[in-house]
């Protein structure tokens, strides 16, 4: 009953745990997004929210440990009673008689008997936690998903054949998210993709583009209808060998947290350096790379934090080239390039789509003029298709009017964008069994208020620490959520009933060398001298587990990072078809971890055999002194049972101890690193409360000689002798420059997520490092290029981190952003849950709730990094037209934006061009372009691209 019953509870705190574990990862994988948002305070709250159940858990756990440990000592104080009665009865009697030594051994053998029950308490619960947590872990296992197990049969199974390069065709396809069951997403899709042709699909966001190209990978299967290669089933290939023939470059693309050598050689395991360097050459990637100190062995950081938009692409794209695949799926392979190094890759593009299939997403009609089919989506559904000449001869055609509008919008100007004694024997079991229970109750109690205080105090003081924490390898993401959840659980291993039993131990320990000293020096002094030598070894025991510790959770932090980069990109692994070699990379990591584990084990394996060894040894010389007492009459018979009691006394103390030895290590490790957390103090405080308000914001941002480097790559200047200067409220800038030359480290500069390294960045003519942190956040309003939304409901992801908000006004930011009418007709309307990372959305939808919750607040000043880079031509010039309706109807907002379509800027009070961080021309349009210089070159070249 015991076990079932803490299984019960334990399934409870492990679902509470893995609530409050995935907000945390969700916080600190999207970080930037929270500070900007001043959502520290908010996240706290869930994350507390969470913890709530596991304490009610451990409180029912500790009153069912209580009431198991209680009866254990009634039985015990029993024992003693009825052993010592009915031995006195037949001492007395004239039935049998009977002698002390037979009264006291027989007692004493069913006392031990008992007491090894006892003892076996703290065990029974871990191995019913145990049990519990192994329940969820096997019913992953044994999960028969029908469409995944076959997917996964055919790793062996399935043929054989890599041959995919014949004719790619849908036929009559119907496609629902199994999420979203009540949405079709593909009506009846018919289309060909011929072997060797570019074939383009193009049409609005959340048309099915996308989940065609997911379709195709097999990521899903159609609920209806066909696909097939080559006139074959695509569901007879052989999955893996299909995806490691296709090449796929997505809109928003994953770097693994490790080289960019090791990120490009993902897409061909045996690949070498040099097809390696010819990948990133073809990808417009290797002249960066070789400018980088460590060249292809710079590491990108998490999710490849350390690299721009554009550089992440280009490397993700050298990753699909190095395969040279079969089938090449692009989609929106070039979003996030300047047009200089759009121009080379799509060059580039073009030669490697010769003698492949190649299928495009985009939204840039021109990058698609020459495909030789274009497939123009709306609803989930073809509604034309033919060449672009075909296409564009089609008087009222939807394909015509998306080429037109962008035409339109290229020569139009004012368009902007952005980015945890005998007779009382009864009645003394009776009151032990009370005193048992309201032991492990309080304790219990008391252990979980502690780990769930220490778990919040945690979290909370990581979200004060500076970004430049976060960009460290041993602090990324999964490392950090890890250390949170396993050193938390070390904690409470030990503060909880566990610390009771140790506090009664060392209590009864000492109470027993005190009584030893009363009745017989001699053995008292025997018994110290044990005493000191256990304890020698004992503490070496515990240093060594502390080792152990550290060194198994630095193997288990990489382990669990890894798990949770590759869970959280399961497309991109998939893409890849590299699941071997990631689980490989995670089985090492356990191997290791294993034998660590092992090779410590056997030490302290050996500790604890000593320190039992002595104690057996301990008793032998007492019965032994007591002996030779009695013999030169130093001590009387009735004495006896009093020695021995306190030597039982005293082994019971020592092997309750020992029981706890272990978790005792693990918890001081885990609290040692908890308060060197604690302790520290951030170069950047995100919680801090201090410095300078901003109550009347006049717009004005001054960036005086301003020089930065990143503290992970302090060698490489981002920006240098950086000179910009915003004098007043209401104007527009805009910020121009190839990938990598500092655009977007001047918005992190701005949401103060670092702080310059020369120089000094005036808000307001006051340094920005004297301003409150909060106060010059709220005053921006990011939305960056990737957009981040979290597992909240449309809604609260709109009005995040503001609670009792009027719909209306939440309705009112999503009509602006061009979204109200898609939200509407959603069958839950503004409680839709978008998921994990809006992972329920498109792209373009994603994107305009991220500019809604911008809107929403308010701000002065708009900070846009590439803002509509995921939108269709339509839904983009809504937005721009709606950014620009904001900046009318508001003319004392700021606007600074990023921009690589540099129509959409022309109308910019100021322009400023970026080359390697320098500041190299800043002026109007008319200006810079009466210059002939850097300016005028970039927007000679986006004409030509048009």
């Amino acid at each position: 009953m015991l076990k079932q019953f803490v299984a019960k509870e334990t399934i409870n705190q492990l679902k509470a745990y893995s609530k409050a574990d995935e907000t945390a990862q969700e916080v600190f994988s999207s970080l930037r997004t929270v500070l900007s948002l001043n959502g520290g305070e908010f996240e706290k709250k869930r994350y507390q929210t969470n913890l709530l159940t596991t304490r009610e858990s451990n409180i029912r756990k500790g009153i069912a440990l209580g009431i198991y440990s209680g009866w254990n000592c009634l039985i015990l104080y029993v024992i003693y009673f009825v052993g010592f009665i009915a031995g006195s009865y037949l001492t007395y009697t004239e039935h049998e008689k009977g002698s002390i030594g037979n009264i006291i051994a027989v007692v004493m053998i069913f006392v031990q008997d008992s007491s090894f029950i006892g003892y076996a308490s703290p065990f029974l619960q871990s191995l019913a936690e145990a049990r519990a947590a192994a329940t969820a872990v096997y019913r992953l296992i044994e999960e028969e998903n029908v469409t995944e197990m076959q997917i996964l049969d055919d790793y062996e199974s399935g043929q054989k054949s890599t041959d995919i390069n014949g004719d790619i065709q849908f036929e009559n396809v119907n496609f629902t998210y199994p999420a979203r069951k009540d949405v079709k997403v593909i009506r009846h899709l018919n289309l060909v993709a011929r072997a060797g042709e570019t074939t383009a699909l193009v049409g609005k966001s959340g048309s099915g583009k996308s989940t065609t190209i997911s379709l195709l990978l097999r990521f899903y299967e159609p609920a209806s209808g066909h696909i097939t290669i080559n006139n074959q089933l695509i569901s007879d290939y052989n999955i893996k060998n299909l995806r490691q023939n296709v090449g796929v470059v997505s809109q928003e693309p994953y770097l693994f947290g490790t080289t960019i050598y090791d990120n490009i050689r993902y897409g061909k395991d045996d690949a070498s350096n040099i097809e390696i360097e010819k990948a990133a050459k073809q990808a417009n990637a290797h002249d960066f790379i070789m400018k980088l100190p460590n060249k292809y062995e710079t590491l990108v950081g998490e999710s490849g934090i350390q690299l721009s938009g554009g550089e992440k692409q280009r490397i993700a794209l050298a990753r699909a080239l190095v395969k040279q695949p079969a089938l090449l799926l692009l989609d929106e392979a070039t979003s996030a390039l300047d047009n200089a190094s759009e121009g080379i890759v799509q060059e580039a593009l073009d030669r490697a789509s010769i003698g492949r299939t190649t299928i495009v997403v985009s939204h840039r009609l021109s990058t698609i003029r020459n495909a030789h089919q274009i497939y123009v989506f709306d609803n989930g559904t073809v509604i034309e298709h033919g060449t672009h000449e075909k296409l564009m001869a089609n008087e009222g055609s939807a394909y015509q009017e998306l080429f037109q509008a962008q035409q339109r919008e290229h020569m139009e100007s004012g368009n902007y964008q952005s980015t945890s004694k005998i007779c009382d024997e009864k009645q003394t079991g009776v009151v032990t069994f009370v005193i048992r229970f309201v032991q492990f109750t309080a304790f219990a109690v008391s252990g979980s208020k502690l780990t769930e205080r220490i778990r919040i105090k945690t979290f909370e003081c990581l979200l004060r620490q500076e970004v430049a924490y976060f960009d460290r390898p041993e602090n990324n993401c999964g490392a950090v959520c890890t250390r949170l959840s396993s050193d938390g659980s070390a904690v409470q291993q030990f503060t909880g009933p566990r610390l009771g039993i140790f506090c009664e131990a060392l209590s009864m320990f000492v109470i027993a060398l005190i009584l030893g000293f009363f009745y017989s020096w001699q053995i008292s002094c025997i018994v110290f001298l044990c005493i000191l030598l256990a304890c020698a070894i004992a503490y070496i025991n515990i240093r060594v587990q502390g080792q152990l510790f550290e060194h198994c959770g630095m193997l288990q932090g990489r382990a669990s990072s890894l798990a949770v980069e590759v869970l959280h990109n399961m497309r991109t692994i998939k893409q890849l078809a590299v699941e071997d070699i990631v689980l490989q990379q995670y089985s090492d990591f356990i191997s290791e971890n294993f034998r660590i584990t092992r090779n410590y084990s056997i030490v302290i394996g050996l500790n604890l055999s000593g320190i039992f060894a002595i104690i057996t040894y301990n008793i032998a010389m007492i019965y032994w002194c007591v002996l030779v007492l009695i013999e030169h009459n130093e001590m009387k018979m009735n004495d006896i049972i009093k020695v021995f009691a306190f030597a039982m006394f005293f082994v019971q103390s020592i092997r309750s101890v020992l029981t706890m030895m272990e978790d005792l290590g693990t918890s001081l490790s885990a609290i040692h690193s908890f308060f060197e957390l604690f302790d520290r103090t951030p170069l950047i405080d995100n919680s801090s409360t201090t410095g300078q308000e901003l109550v009347d914001f006049r717009g004005q941002i001054d960036f005086d000689q301003v020089n930065f480097a990143y503290p992970t790559r302090s060698q490489v200047r981002v920006l240098n002798n950086f000179q910009l200067s915003i004098q007043s409220a209401g104007q527009r800038i805009a910020l121009v420059g190839v990938s990598g030359s500092g655009k977007s480290t001047v918005i992190q500069l701005l949401e103060r997520f670092y702080d310059v390294t020369n120089g000094t960045l005036f808000i307001d003519g006051i340094d920005i490092r004297q301003l409150n942190i909060h106060s010059v956040r709220s005053c921006f309003g990011l939305v960056s290029q990737e957009p981040i939304l979290f597992d909240l409901t449309i809604a609260d992801n709109i009005a995040y981190s503001k609670n009792d908000v009027p719909i209306i006004d939440i309705i009112e930011a999503a009509t602006k952003a061009n979204i109200h009418e898609f939200i509407k007709n959603l069958p839950e309307g503004y409680q839709t849950k978008v998921g994990r990372s809006g992972s329920q959305l498109s792209g373009g939808q994603k994107q305009r709730i991220a500019i809604a919750r911008a809107l929403f607040r308010r701000p002065k000043v708009l900070l846009l990094d590439e803002t509509t880079s995921a939108m269709d031509s339509h839904n983009e010039k809504i937005v721009q037209n709606v950014l620009e309706e904001i900046q009318t109807s508001n003319p004392d907002q700021t606007s600074l934006l990023i921009a690589h379509r540099l129509s959409t800027i022309r109308s910019c009070d100021l322009i400023g061009v970026l080359d390697k961080g320098y500041l190299i021309e800043c002026d109007t349009h008319s200006e810079l372009m009466r210059r002939r210089a850097a300016y005028y070159r970039m927007v000679s070249r986006d004409s030509e691209a048009l």
